[in-house]
């Protein structure tokens, strides 16, 4: 007699019960924000209408995944062939990056229905628009650069053959997208000259927004290789981790005289001391995103230990993820007259969010082959031979 089988149902560990409890707390205020409208769901108002949808799963949504244009850029276009190994989990990032600031902006919009709008009725005046095109064009090129992955694991080679071919124009296209809206969300602040607080608003905004997302483009591809092998097993490429930690504290430090030299001719720097709510996050994000990870990555012992950079990468992240959101509610608040604190809708759909992005994350790296696209080729017979030769003598 046989005995039943039985069905073994999966370990409840902290992070699964924690991962389920932010996504029904999201769905949750889904159902509050589009059945009962903003209103009832942030505290957002007429004097303050961006809040943390905008400042963060916007803002810092498209700059987290600015790590797709910078490796594409470095692989297929400056030929540096030795980051190709890192190439496809750093698109398939950047890909979910944009997929989910697209849902984002369904909860930001007052009437998400109309989000296509943009594809008929054209505002070429508008940065807005500008910004709209570029994402939808970037998120469809990510998904045809992230596709014959799936293709690979479908079996289905007519399709990727012929999307690798036109893999260069692809990447080309992609990073031109890239520079133009990752510069056009800083223009978006440069219309209000007399909102924007001092110590953030400047003609250079485009700029700056630019080269901080470089910046966390090498520090997310940092950290997402550093978070991979943990959690996934695979083996950390500490070489090419130690090549973009060097490449990451260049553009800090550009970025960081760039900075200080803007805030002085501006005569904006002698704000710093005199102390009040905006110096004291102006001067978080600083220490967080310039000064800490500067200074370890000038290190040489940190610079090439995989904790150091891991570290590096997450301070840089953090600083810069503080720095857009001081430029899109901190920065705003004075000439509002308010002080904003995000509903606790606000954060249950944003943390809902992030939350879903690393599980498809981890469904696309345990269901297809993106950590195989660059397997070290088996060395040729004559040469084994020689090194068994070699052991044996």
């Amino acid at each position: 007699m046989t005995m039943p089988t039985r069905i073994q149902l999966p370990k409840l560990t902290f992070w699964k019960a924690l991962f389920v409890v932010v996504i029904l707390l999201g769905l949750y205020a889904t159902v509050i924000r589009f059945a009962r409208g903003l209103g009832a769901s942030t505290n957002l108002s007429d004097d303050f209408p961006w809040g943390l949808w905008v400042g963060f799963d916007v803002l810092c949504g498209v700059m987290l995944a600015a790590g797709g244009f910078t490796l594409t850029a470095c692989v297929y276009i400056f030929n540096l062939q030795r980051f190709r190994p890192i190439v496809r989990p750093t698109v398939l990032t950047a890909f979910l990056g944009y997929a989910l600031v697209v849902v984002a902006l369904l909860f930001d919009l007052g009437r998400s229905y109309r989000i296509w709008h943009p594809l008929v009725m054209w505002n070429p005046r508008s940065v807005m628009f500008e910004v709209a095109w570029c994402v939808m064009l970037y998120t469809t090129v990510l998904s045809l650069e992230f596709a014959p992955v799936v293709f690979e694991r479908l079996r289905l080679e007519k399709p990727r053959k012929i999307l690798r071919a036109i893999s260069i124009p692809l990447v080309i296209g992609g990073v031109l997208l890239s520079t133009l809206h990752q510069s056009s969300l800083g223009s978006l602040y440069l219309i209000v000259p007399d909102k924007l607080h001092p110590l953030w608003y400047t003609p250079l905004l485009p700029v700056f927004f630019f080269l901080s997302a470089i910046a966390i483009g090498l520090a997310m591809t940092i950290f997402e290789s550093s978070m991979t092998s943990k959690h996934f097993g695979k083996q950390l490429e500490l070489p090419l981790l130690r090549d973009l930690g060097r490449a990451l504290v260049v553009v800090l430090l550009v970025y960081t005289v760039l900075r200080l030299q803007n805030l002085y001719h501006r005569g904006a720097l002698k704000l710093v001391l005199q102390g009040g709510y905006e110096t004291r996050l102006f001067l978080l994000e600083v220490l967080l995103g310039l000064l800490a990870p500067i200074v370890l990555l000038l290190i040489p012992r940190a610079r090439r230990s995989a904790g150091g950079l891991y570290l590096a990468a997450v301070l840089t992240i953090l600083g810069f993820i503080t720095n857009r959101l001081n430029v899109s509610i901190t920065g705003m608040e004075v000439s509002a007259g308010v002080r904003y604190l995000p509903k606790w809708t606000e954060l249950a759909v944003t943390a809902a969010i992030v939350a879903a992005g690393f599980a498809v994350f981890g469904l696309a790296a345990k269901y297809l082959p993106i950590f195989d696209d660059h397997k070290p080729a088996a060395p040729p017979p004559v040469f084994a031979e020689a090194e068994l030769e070699h052991v044996r003598s």
